[in-house]
């Protein structure tokens, strides 16, 4: 990247050279950013209208909170790439979400200036107000603020949080980056005064003293209450926030630097919990992703110049899309079936039925806990509910699959898309765990198809399955195999793909292809366990007797996963053999193409072949 096409970016390696520039080069500043931005993104792929969106936000808070000192934290992240580029990572900028490159999201590891990582929402009120309090002990006068998306802000998580913050009354401040709002000329100019009067210290000072001198009037303290809340709440969406305990501020331009500057100079010198709202637009500055900022929030490499992003040559649909023509195919026939995903209606593949059955559809947005529960409920009700969910997203309903669907034995059926290794995402992503945490729950049916016709099978078979199912599946495309009619598996039934003597490759999962090939090189016998839960035990006592290693193979955590079933099986029975489990890694697995990943994990066929070689020579 030539930076002597952006000479006042190039000058600013950290916040403090930033700082050092006066207010009026800031316009100009953010100019170079926007366009620095589209060119890194172009060239490396990764997210963008978002980032796009709080250009001038990013510059603003930088330029006015001392950080490192302050804290800023950015939820989920998506929008943090400007911050990572002021932030001194400008120059690595082209590496993220490669291998060994920068992290997808803000990193601890990273940087001094990311305070919190990051991937899942909702999570920075919580650590902010954590913090707050924190150095309130210290007395350290260094400030916290926490950015917040307005779709993240329908996470219970984040009321939580701040119904505690509103309780503690900490020194902090929360930003609700909303882009999904416009503000009208006349409107705006209102609202821009009003702001400047609420963020005001004579206004706090007014405000705080009003309420010691009415204390000991009921009456009169009640209606100036009211009174207030009335004129605020006819101009901005203030009540909820102040019921909360929180002093709203705004709604402010989030384009408008000279108000963001002025606003924030003065938020940073209140006390107590502060709300401020701005108003941005996502994918400002780039006139594409301005008019579809959902097509241009995760992008591949494109020219910036065309404003058209390439269309993937898919030769097979993905494992979203085989789920989403099923969920079609089911509802067709049966108006009981009820879809729901929280607020990944277009990740899961669920667009074309949210088109065709709208009444049968719910996205409940940003609230996995909600999700199952609803789905409980529908299930209560005679109904037939699917949870479509990313596997590091159901991690966040847990308790729910416990308490409200499982102890219950209630027909739900969790489709959990991105399980397994998930790629440029990161650590937050990686679908690692699902099978582990969902193998102990009491009542669960967990499957695990090898392409996507046993998919659409499984999925099929877990829907007509009178207790609570999951079948997990990969990010991607699938192998190509030709769909068959829907017929329903016996439960625990595997399936024996290739007869061969010693030793017994075990798969779960769709790594088969790799395994098939190990087992042609070794002469081993391969069975596609399918199911995890229950195991086809009378298959596992018999190939136990009749050859000397069994290898399982999964993508996995290996701990607690499908491998440890079968050893636990086997152990109960007192059958002594040996077991090699081969799967993830007890570590959190960074980002980097999934065929990367998997390699260098260890899970293709000539790494399966080295690790049964030395597990046979040791």
């Amino acid at each position: 990247m030539n930076l002597d096409n952006y000479p006042l970016l190039k000058q600013i390696n950290s916040p403090d050279d930033l700082r050092r520039f006066p207010q009026s080069q800031l316009s100009a500043i953010c100019r170079e950013l926007r366009q620095y931005l589209l060119a890194c993104v172009s060239q490396s792929s990764g997210h963008l209208a978002s980032g796009l969106g709080v250009v001038e936000l990013t510059t603003a808070l930088h330029y006015v909170y001392h950080t490192p000192f302050d804290k800023i934290i950015w939820d989920v992240g998506h929008q943090a790439y400007p911050h990572k580029i002021l932030t001194g990572r400008r120059d690595q900028m082209l590496s993220i979400r490669q291998k060994g490159g920068l992290h997808p999201f803000p990193h601890r590891n990273e940087s001094e200036y990311d305070v919190l990582t990051t991937g899942h929402s909702s999570t920075s009120i919580s650590a902010a107000l954590g913090i707050a309090i924190s150095e309130q002990k210290k007395q350290s006068g260094n400030k916290v603020a926490a950015i917040i998306g307005d779709g993240a802000l329908t996470a219970g998580m984040a009321f939580e949080a701040m119904n505690h913050a509103g309780h503690v009354k900490p020194d902090m401040l929360v930003i609700v980056n909303d882009n999904d709002m416009s503000i009208s000329a006349n409107t705006g100019a209102l609202n821009q005064h009003l702001t400047q009067i609420l963020s005001s210290r004579a206004y706090t000072s007014f405000r705080e003293s009003g309420k010691r001198v009415l204390a000991n009037i009921p009456p009169l303290k009640e209606l100036i209450k009211k009174t207030e809340e009335h004129l605020k709440g006819l101009v901005t969406p203030a009540i909820l926030f102040e019921e909360l305990g929180f002093n709203y501020i705004g709604p402010v331009d989030g384009h408008d630097l000279d108000s963001l500057v002025s606003t924030l100079q003065k938020v940073r010198q209140l006390k107590g919990p502060q709300l401020l709202h701005v108003i941005t637009q996502k994918g400002k500055g780039y006139a594409p992703a301005e008019k579809d900022p959902t097509l241009w929030h995760g992008v591949p490499k494109f020219n910036p110049n065309d404003g058209i992003l390439p269309i993937a040559k898919k030769v097979t649909p993905t494992y979203s899309q085989v789920f989403g023509d099923w969920l079609c195919e089911m509802a067709q026939n049966d108006k009981r079936l009820m879809a729901i995903t929280p607020a990944m209606s277009e990740g899961s593949g669920m667009t074309k039925f949210a088109n065709r059955y709208p009444d049968q559809f719910f996205d409940v947005a940003i609230a996995e806990q909600h999700a199952v529960t609803l789905a409980a409920g529908f299930a209560i009700s005679d109904l037939k509910p699917v949870v479509a969910i990313y596997s590091t997203f159901l991690q966040r309903a847990y308790d729910q699959v416990i308490h409200d669907v499982a102890i219950q034995n209630l027909p739900v059926l969790f489709a959990i898309d991105r399980a397994g290794i998930v790629g440029a995402d990161g650590e937050t992503h990686q679908g690692a765990f699902d099978l582990s945490y969902l193998r102990c729950v009491p009542n669960m049916v967990i499957m695990t198809p090898s392409d996507e016709n046993e998919c659409r099978q499984m999925l099929y078979t877990g829907y007509l399955h009178n207790g609570p199912t999951a079948v997990r599946y990969p990010r991607g495309e699938g192998s190509g195999t030709q769909l068959m009619p829907l017929t329903a598996i016996p439960l625990g039934q595997s399936k024996l793909c290739r007869q061969g003597k010693n030793i017994a490759l075990l798969n779960f999962g769709t790594l088969l292809p790799e395994v098939l090939q190990a087992a042609e090189q070794i002469n081993a016998t391969v069975i596609d366990m399918r199911f995890v839960k229950p195991l086809d035990e009378k298959v596992l006592l018999h190939i136990s007797q009749t050859h000397n290693i069994l290898v399982t193979i999964e993508e996995n955590s290996i701990k607690g996963g499908a491998g440890s079933g079968v050893g636990e099986y086997l152990l109960s029975k007192k059958i002594k053999c040996d077991i090699l489990n081969i799967g993830l890694p007890d570590k959190f697995i960074s980002q980097g193409a999934q065929s990367e990943i998997r390699q260098e994990l260890g899970l293709d066929h000539k790494h399966i072949i080295d690790k049964i070689n030395n597990f046979m020579n040791q």
